[in-house]
Formats: C-alpha cells, sequence, structure tokens
C-alpha cells in the first residue's frame, strides 16, 4: 500500500496561517503529547531525532541533520525526514517534505505564541535574523499584522539587503536602536552567546527567542530572562534540553518558577498586562511538528 508524499510546493498552496493557529491551539487541548529528542554531535554538526504521540492525533518521527558548514557548500543547513503515523493502527499516513512542516512548525509556534503575550496594537515587528526562518517569520507576521511596520536585522548586512529588498521591509541598522520602538521581537538566528541585552527591553514588549536549539545555544542575557514574564510552548522541550533556559537554570539565575507556563496551560498562558515584558522560547517539539503535520495532511486532502 503506498502512502502520500507531499511536496513542499503542493502544501504551500493548501495551507495558511490562521488555520494553522487554530490547529495548534486545538492540538494542546488533546492528552498531553509524549514526546523525546534525541541528540548526536560531531562538532559543529547535529543529528536531532525528534519522536512525538499524542492520544487521538496520531504519531510522528521527524529526524533533523543540521550542518552549519553547508550553506559555504550552497547546500542547505538543515536536512531531513518526516513521517505520520496513524494513531488507531500505526501505520504510515503520509511523508511530507522536511522543510514544509519545518516552516510552518517553527514559525507556527511564536506566532501563536504572538498572539496571546504580545499586545494586541503592536504596530512594530522587528525580526532578527535573514536565513529561512526568518523569511518565514516576515511571511507569517505580515499574514497575521498586515498593518504593522515589519523592519528586519541581520549581523551580516549584504544579506540583510537581500531578504530586505525581496521582502519589501525596512532595514535596522542599529539593533539596540531598533529595540526602542518595536513592539514584537521575533530572533532567529544561530548564535551560541547571547547578543540581545536585557537592558534595551522596555515596558509592554513581546520577546520570542527561536535560534537556540542545543544546550551550549542562548540568544538573550540573563537580564532579559529576569525582567520578562517567561513563556515556553513545552517545559518539558526547553529547560532541561536547550542553552536559553538551562544555563540560567543551572546557574541559579532564575528557577523553575520563573517559567509561568507553557501551551498546555491554557488560563496562564497570557499577557498579565500592558506594562509587562514577556519572552517567550520557542522549543519547537515533535508534538507540534505533528499537529502541523497533521493539519497539513488534511488541508491537502481536502
Amino acid at each position: 500500500m503506498s502512502i502520500p508524499y507531499i511536496s513542499f510546493a503542493h502544501g504551500e498552496a493548501q495551507i495558511a496561517w490562521p488555520q494553522l493557529l487554530a490547529a495548534l491551539d486545538a492540538g494542546h487541548h488533546l492528552p498531553k503529547a509524549e514526546v523525546d529528542d534525541t541528540f548526536l554531535y560531531r562538532g559543529a554538526d547535529t543529528l536531532l531525532s525528534r519522536a512525538a504521540w499524542i492520544d487521538g492525533l496520531g504519531s510522528l518521527v521527524k529526524t533533523a541533520t543540521i550542518f552549519p558548514d553547508n550553506p559555504k557548500r550552497n547546500r542547505p543547513m538543515i536536512n531531513g525526514a518526516v513521517t505520520l503515523f496513524d494513531d488507531a493502527t500505526g501505520q504510515a499516513r503520509a511523508m511530507i517534505d522536511f522543510h514544509l512542516v519545518t516552516k510552518w512548525k517553527t514559525a507556527g509556534d511564536s506566532l501563536l505564541a504572538a498572539t496571546k503575550l504580545a499586545r494586541p496594537d503592536a504596530q512594530e515587528i522587528l525580526i532578527l535574523g535573514a536565513g529561512t526562518v526568518g523569511q518565514s517569520l516576515i511571511e507569517g507576521y505580515r499574514a497575521l499584522y498586515p498593518h504593522a511596520k515589519l523592519r528586519l536585522w541581520n549581523r551580516n548586512i549584504k544579506r540583510a539587503e537581500q531578504v530586505a529588498q525581496e521582502a519589501s521591509i525596512d532595514l535596522a541598522p542599529s539593533l539596540q536602536n531598533a529595540f526602542e520602538t518595536a513592539d514584537i521581537i521575533s530572533s532567529a538566528t544561530m548564535s551560541s552567546t547571547p547578543f540581545i541585552d536585557g537592558t534595551w527591553l522596555r515596558p509592554g514588549q513581546h520577546l520570542d527567542l527561536i535560534g537556540a536549539y542545543r544546550p551550549d545555544m542562548r540568544e538573550a542575557n540573563d537580564t532579559a530572562l529576569t525582567r520578562a514574564d517567561i513563556y515556553v510552548d513545552s517545559r518539558a522541550t526547553t529547560m532541561g534540553h536547550i542553552g536559553e533556559l538551562k544555563i540560567p537554570l543551572e546557574a541559579g539565575v532564575i528557577t523553575p518558577e520563573h517559567i509561568l507556563a507553557d501551551y498546555y496551560d491554557h488560563d496562564a498562558f497570557g499577557r498579565r498586562s500592558d506594562e509587562a515584558i514577556t519572552l517567550f522560547k520557542n522549543g519547537g517539539g515533535a508534538h507540534l511538528d505533528l499537529m502541523t503535520a497533521d493539519y497539513i495532511l488534511r488541508a491537502c486532502q481536502g
């Protein structure tokens, strides 16, 4: 029995950001996901295998290879494979393009948080990072906040200029100055050391951190964490696995109680006041890949 394969082009033509966010939200009202992550390292290279099972929805296995030197070889930095399995029989339901699932899951995770944590009157959105995720964020924020001003910052100014021109958005040449006017800051860089200074944050801002995925990676410093109300997509896949939280937790800078909620804490996952600084750590666990893949398959099957 052959199973369907959903290509990137086919999926892109059938899916939309508002419907994805609704699917992610609905997925967190099902029984809590069982998840497992396995990391293997070879220098800067990473082999990441993620599995998830949600009772009533199904299961998924996604394996990613992250090779930071690949762009020098004119090859994608991230590659992999995704298989979706039926909940009742365990049979494969579909194979879906890895980059399609990753794009929509990663950006959708942060976009869902922004709809819950950012002030509804947000007028300016700052994207940090001009890579694949940064470009997906531009697309997603533009769809959800059509009247907001988008600005882009990237360490490599030539790359920033290219992406900004293609997307018809403004550049933010000075990072600190850009923080002064931004209402939402969404960071998707490959930085291993903190470059976001918490003293730049002002009341009412929402900071979204995506880039760190290894135990030794961070984008924001301790001050950012201690000044903000902290939220995560999943405690299970962020607190003990990703340096953004793992390092300050182990150092005693913050405690587990500083993590106010994850997506399963429905009533607690929301901005507490207009003046609060909210910080969201996007861990991108496999349960989110499963919710995304299930939505993509349903959308493509009509």
